[in-house]
């Protein structure tokens, strides 16, 4: 009833088995990986035809944990899996940025990875387990994916490198760094560093690679015995002619609103540009709306490279050397344990600074047990930030992973548990963005991540300035005794 064809390599000290043809034979293709006891289910599936009115490659990438991998029942009152954890968001983030680049180009149609876990031995951690079985299935299915990719979690444990750290590992390592690649080059790096020289970060990069050479070996092998036929995708439509005469209308205008140095002035003067185009072909069927944005878009581009390299100039008047004015302000909320005013340039973050007590810290129920965290930090991007009018949601991928990402910066940085027992998170909430944002909250968190700007009388806030202890002073509840 089954055709399985399976392949086992030793990966790190430990059993890799990457198997297909038994489990979600109606996919495109899926692949049960699994690394010592831990086993993710991996399917890929992608629709047979092109999405239309699109120019950009609609593919979605879903991490998830079952409760019963780890032999738990989830928490709460519905006893079922609901909203992706924190975990399953970033790890789904982790494998998108890792496959989205390997896609042929002009390649539209509806694409969806699915990574289950099912086993969870509480060693082995399952997003790299995730990532290597979502490179083999892309590899089986015939989609055009120009992989495989491999995978690795680099720790750094009494000066040594170590190729996929056990959990345990985990808690003595100075280094987390996830690497993915293909054989001849690297594709994503993801790390948190505990201060760190140059020279040992390039090599844990490099020692990944190297280390995950027999897994990309071991897909190619797998995918040599029983790959499907590669899908037959039509050789992109010459659209030069079209992008010339475009580029014909509408160029000096783009030209001249990429000399203004305002970011809303600029993007009116862009969208008025991109008008022209728009009512020129409104009624020319042979051009659609999403074949014109993407040549618009193009055009953009490519209009904005050549007048900076040709200059010099970037597009808000800098030169390529200077830096945005940066401009640093804490103690802006009085009310606030801690707040921060960072601008730089067009893009700003509010942060500020709470601290709790230990029935702050947040409750993480987790496959590997339930702990608990005493540092958070939270990052909000609204609407206004960028000029715009839409609905506020709940935190979404974007802003789960931009708050990660500044809070591997920083976390480093806070003094032990032990000597400072307070539950700390820091908000940061953007105001205004031109790029780089994330930065702009770890610079905030930075500022007044360890101290307090409280002017109130003790009785109004109900707390009260302690001892420097070698740092900033420290905000304390009264009645604290240390």
């Amino acid at each position: 009833m089954f055709t399985i064809h399976t392949k086992e390599v030793v990966w790190g000290g430990r059993k890799l088995t990457l198997e297909t043809g038994r489990i979600a034979r109606q996919a495109d293709a899926a692949v049960l990986a699994t690394y010592g006891e831990t086993t993710v289910l991996c399917t890929a599936v992608a629709q047979k035809t092109p999405k239309e009115g699109i120019d950009f490659f609609p593919l979605t990438v879903n991490y998830q944990e079952k409760a019963f991998a780890a032999g738990k029942i989830p928490g709460g009152f519905f006893k079922r899996e609901g909203r992706p954890a924190e975990k399953e968001t970033l790890a789904s983030r982790i494998i998108d940025r890792c496959i989205r680049p390997l896609f042929a180009p002009g390649f539209r149609n509806e694409t969806q990875v699915i990574c289950t876990v099912l086993s969870h031995d509480l060693e082995n951690d399952p997003d790299i387990v995730a990532l290597v079985g979502a490179s083999a299935a892309l590899t089986l299915s015939g989609i055009p994916f120009m992989g495989p990719i491999g995978g690795a979690r680099v720790g750094y444990v009494d000066d040594e490198y170590v190729i996929n750290p056990t959990l345990q590992q985990m808690a003595d390592t100075k280094l987390d760094l996830v690497v993915a690649g293909r054989s001849d080059a690297i594709m994503m790096v993801e790390s948190e560093a505990h201060e760190l020289s140059e020279e040992v970060m390039l090599g844990a990069v490099m020692f990944a690679q190297k280390e995950f050479q027999p897994v990309i070996q071991a897909i190619i092998e797998l995918a040599e015995a029983c790959a499907k036929e590669p899908w037959d995708i039509p050789e992109p439509e010459d659209h030069s002619a079209l992008e010339a005469k475009i580029a014909d209308l509408v160029g000096d205008a783009l030209v001249e609103a990429f000399k203004e140095p305002e970011k809303m002035a600029r993007q009116d003067k862009v969208a008025a540009a991109k008008k022209i185009a728009k009512d020129h072909f409104a009624d020319d069927e042979a051009v659609s709306g999403g074949l014109l944005s993407g040549l618009l878009k193009k055009i953009e581009k490519h209009t904005l490279r050549e007048a900076t390299l040709s200059t010099g100039i970037r597009v808000d008047g800098r030169d390529t050397k200077t830096v945005r004015p940066i401009v640093s302000e804490v103690g802006v909320l009085t009310r606030s344990h801690g707040s921060a005013l960072f601008t730089r340039g067009e893009t700003q973050a509010l942060v500020t600074t709470t601290l709790g007590t230990g029935q702050d810290e947040q409750i993480m129920d987790a496959l590997e047990g339930e702990y608990r965290e005493h540092f958070m930090l939270h990052y909000n991007f609204p609407p206004y930030s960028v000029g715009e009018a839409s609905f506020m949601r709940s935190p979404g991928r974007r802003e789960i992973g931009h708050g990660k990402l500044a809070w591997r910066a920083l976390r480093p940085l806070l003094p032990a548990k032990e000597d400072f027992p307070y539950t700390i998170r820091i908000v940061s909430e953007i105001t205004e963005s031109n790029g780089s944002s994330s930065m702009a909250s770890v610079c905030g968190g930075s500022l007044r991540i360890d101290g307090c700007r409280c002017s109130a009388q003790a009785s109004v806030c109900g707390y009260r300035h302690g001892p420097d202890q070698g740092r900033r002073p420290l905000c304390r509840p009264v009645g604290h005794s240390g």
